[in-house]
Order: C-alpha cells, then structure tokens, then sequence
C-alpha cells in the first residue's frame, strides 16, 4: 500500500505540472494574435511624447503645409528636405502627393520616434473644402466624410523596415481632431499664406520606436480607392 500510495503521489504530481504548464502558456500572447503584432511600432492607443497619435497626424499636416513648395518633403525626390521643420522627439517622415516611387536619403538624429503616414488626407477651410478658401460654409461631418471616402478600402497598404514587413496596417487607421493649417508664402499648390480653420484629417499611420544608430531602411507604400499611389522609400542614417 505504501508503493501504491507514492505512484498515485507521483501521478498527481505530474498531472499538477502539466496543468499549470497549460495555465501559463494560456497566459502568453500568440504571436500575431493578442500581442503587439509589431513591437517595433507603438500601439494606436499609446500616448507617445504627450499626443495621441490622432494629435500627431494633426500635427503631421500642420508641418508638412507649413513648409514652402520649393522645400516641401512631399515634393522632394532625393532627401534634401528632410530635416525642414523638424523639432522634438518625434521625426516626420514625409509621403507623397501621389505618383512615381520616390527613395530618399536622410539622416536622422538618434533618439527619435518616427511619425508617418501610408495614405492620409486632409480636409477644410485651408485645403479648398470651404469657406474661406472655397464657397459654403464649414461643416464638420462633411469634411470628415471627405478624409474618410479617400482613405476608406484602400487597395494597398505595405510597410516594411529592414525588410521586414509590418502586420495589419489596416488596423492603424485613425481620425484627427480639428486643427488650424498655417501656409507660407509660396504654400504648395499655390494654397494661401495666413492660419484657416477648421480641417481635419484620417488616414493609416505609424509611429515607430526610435531606431538603433547606424543605417536602416523604411518603405511604405499605400495606394487609395481611386487610384492615388503613394509609395516611399528611406535609407535613413541614424546617429
């Protein structure tokens, strides 16, 4: 009886374990699944260096229009412009107004988070929408409805970094709240100088954790419903 009670001790004590090993890993989050299926690039609900990234694709565009055409980002083809403006923790990268692939050189001091879009669209009373840069008056959930039908069903959206590509980017999708747009003289697009609001925008973005220094490579490609490619590569130098 007592060899009989130690293998059913023992028994027990294999079960036990097994059991709690079930426990633990039922506790561990499937890659792909209940984790960050991206841990290079903060969840949309993080609050990266105090805004949210709805904040942060505000600021994204009140950036980009705030810089002349002749040394706008989204204009240039090499990387030349890639510093213009940038203040902060967090680095913008620059898209696209539409057409043929564009690789840029730039380096980045080290440090800063990335901030950029694979397909965005902006919408107000800066951006001939309404008044005053259009007629009719400013109407919030028409302007929102104007950045979402652009961006809504895109037919791609890709991501890399390093070669690696990032998960479902359709996930990363996010509205802004209404924000003022400040343009220079000689704005893109001939836009007029002075501060217009309201505008709003939606679109796919990412924000990604500062890369380690030495040399890496960001491509983003997005192309919308109605056929506008966007379509981005950086060879960036971090130090």
């Amino acid at each position: 009886m007592k060899g009989s009670r130690k293998y059913w001790h023992n028994v027990f004590a294999v079960v036990g374990v097994i059991l709690g090993l079930f426990i633990v890993l039922a506790r561990v989050p499937i890659a792909q699944g209940g984790g960050n299926p991206n841990p290079g690039v903060l969840p949309l609900n993080s609050h990266s260096h105090g805004n949210t990234y709805g904040e942060w694709s505000a600021r994204w565009w009140q950036w980009l229009l705030s810089i002349p055409e002749d040394t706008n980002p989204d204009l240039d083809t090499t990387g030349a412009d890639c510093a213009e403006g940038q203040v902060g923790k967090v680095w913008f990268l620059a898209g696209t107004f539409g057409g043929p692939p564009v690789i840029r050189d730039c380096t980045v001091p080290a440090g800063r988070a990335l901030f950029f879009p694979i397909l965005t669209q902006v919408d107000g009373a800066g951006v001939f929408d309404c008044e005053p840069t259009a007629p009719g008056p400013c109407d919030l959930n028409t302007l929102r409805a104007l950045a979402a039908a652009f961006v809504d069903n895109p037919t791609t959206l890709e991501a890399s970094v390093d070669g690696v590509e990032l998960q479902d980017l359709i996930d990363y999708r996010v509205q802004s709240p209404v924000f003022s747009l400040t343009f220079p003289d000689g704005a893109v697009f001939g836009l007029p100088s002075g501060t217009f609001t309201p505008n709003v925008a939606d679109g796919y973005w990412l924000m990604l954790v500062p890369l380690s220094a030495g040399t890496h490579t960001i491509h983003f490609k997005g192309e919308s419903n109605s056929g506008v490619v966007v379509d981005v590569t950086y060879n960036l130098t971090i130090k």
